[in-house]
């Protein structure tokens, strides 16, 4: 990773972990130059492992935030003049680079994050492959020429950028949650204001370290980190300036900012909270079901939106799929995401291990049955062990509320009927994951199932080449695949006279 700025220094004792902290710029990136906040203050970054702090960075204040804005709105005009195939090139040059330094970026997201690297070289991997995805996207966008249906005149389509965009990113993927959002407002030829969540910054400082290195113009990426997200980003929302809004996190805050942006009707596209269903008929091969179970609920330890978290399992197989899902639980080895081995890291911070005892505790107050698991970790870390609970009754709060942690919560169902209205009992819409070995019963149940995205026989969904995004208060619009594109631009239709 290139060092672009000043950092302090790394309280780790490794060699190569003190490299990696202090390789990432620790300023604010704004016009191309990365530069201390205004009022100079600083957050911390802390390690989710030890609890200890890794380094600090610049906390963004509104003054740096207006800052940010006039830089994009700058260099818009010239950068939506680039020709695609430039734009394509820069996106193409960063994907080569980031795979280059795939241990390093690894690392550095673990570190910040707590996952295990081996998921942490995953999701290196999958950021990328927006990047190169959106490389082709770039030349792809089209337009229309046709006549008038009565031959008097005719249309012409165009596709234009929808101008500076306002990005705002979750902790809980810190590079992949980026460039899924970079990748098509590059490609389309949009300015942008970037703010990272601030528990796990310095993924999001590095890629904008290597943006810059492989020739984005200045002021085009523009990267504010701040622990007053509000206080920064709402007068930007307001400012009129910006014209589209993309945001991952939670549905509560999306409301917010919902609300925020119809006051100058900015374009937006919400990727906000999940309540996944995971459901298992009696004839699924329950090895495939384990499998995907295993996938659904534990990659990032739980903490994704995307998250397995209700397992409805149909009676005839619910003792065996939990025999079976207790036992690879229960062999998980829990650790620091950088030792050998180590497969469940820590969550990340106090605050969300806190919220996973409580409604581990609300569930087993209800009844349910603990197998496996069911209690924090040991450590000064933010650990909680690998749970499996069954006999969870549908009133147990972990059935409505996102649960962001290691904890799958079983409940029997008989009828197909019955299943099914459990699963669309929520607010959420996001993805429900499907296991029969019936493909009449499979298309049924995926065309009831009320959510964005199916995993019928898988227990992974996300795609670079794929649409993702959800229905009902899971979010509006769809980010990657051909479609992810179209979030970034703007239809603009020229009638042309064509009298005799």
């Amino acid at each position: 990773m290139t060092n672009a700025g000043t950092n302090n220094a790394t309280t780790s004792s490794s060699t190569a972990e003190a490299r990696v902290v202090d390789a990432v710029p620790t300023g604010l990136f704004i016009g191309g130059s990365w530069r201390p906040a205004a009022s100079g203050r600083t957050l911390t970054v802390d390690d989710p492992a030890t609890g200890k702090a890794l380094c600090e960075v610049a906390d963004a204040g509104p003054e740096d935030g207006a800052e940010a804005l006039a830089a994009a709105v700058a260099a818009q005009a010239a950068f939506a003049a680039m020709p695609p195939r430039d734009r394509g090139e820069i996106l193409r040059s960063a994907y080569q680079v980031i795979m280059d330094r795939i241990d390093d970026l690894a690392l550095l997201m673990t570190l910040e994050m707590g996952k295990p690297l081996a998921e942490s070289r995953g999701e290196v991997a999958y950021a990328a492959e927006f990047f190169r995805w959106f490389a082709e996207e770039a030349v792809r966008i089209d337009g229309g020429y046709a006549v008038a249906p009565n031959g008097a005149s005719r249309f012409l389509v165009q596709k234009q950028p929808v101008g500076v965009s306002l990005l705002i990113t979750p902790w809980n993927f810190p590079m992949a949650m980026g460039t899924r959002k970079i990748g098509p407002a590059i490609a389309a030829g949009c300015a942008m204001v970037m703010k990272p969540a601030q528990q796990t910054p310095l993924s999001m400082h590095a890629l904008a370290a290597i943006l810059a290195e492989v020739g984005l113009p200045d002021g085009v990426l523009n990267l504010v980190t701040t622990s007053d997200a509000g206080g920064v980003m709402e007068p930007l929302i307001r400012d009129g300036r910006a014209r589209k809004l993309s945001f991952t996190g939670s549905t509560a805050v999306g409301k917010k900012l919902l609300e925020q942006c119809s006051e100058k009707v900015l374009r937006t596209s919400m990727e906000l909270g999940g309540n996944a269903p995971f459901l298992v008929f009696d004839d699924a091969d329950l090895d495939k079901a384990v499998e995907g179970a295993m996938l659904a609920k534990m990659r990032n330890m739980g903490e994704a939106c995307t998250a397995a978290n209700r397992f409805l399992v149909q009676r005839g197989v619910a003792e065996e799929f939990a025999r079976r899902l207790t036992e690879r639980m229960g062999a998980l080895v829990v650790g620091r995401g950088t030792d050998d081995g180590v497969q469940v890291g820590p969550l990340v911070d106090a605050k969300g291990r806190d919220k996973v005892v409580d409604l581990v505790r609300d569930a087993v107050d209800r009844g349910a049955t603990v197998h496996v698991g069911g209690e924090p970790g040991d450590g000064p870390g933010y650990f909680y062990r690998p749970t499996v609970l069954s006999g969870v009754p549908l009133e147990a709060r972990l059935t409505s509320e996102e649960i962001f942690g290691p904890v799958a919560a079983i409940t029997v169902f008989d009828e197909e009927d019955e299943a099914l209205t459990a699963a669309n009992d929520t607010e959420f819409g996001l993805v429900s994951y499907l296991y029969t070995e019936n493909i009449t019963r499979a298309l049924r149940v995926s065309e009831r199932l009320e959510a964005g995205m199916i995993g019928l026989n898988t227990g992974l969904v996300s795609n670079p080449a794929a649409p993702f995004g959800g229905i009902k208060e899971s979010g509006l619009g769809r980010e990657g695949g051909s479609v992810g594109i179209e979030e970034f631009l703007e239809t603009k239709y020229v009638a042309i006279g064509f009298g005799g």
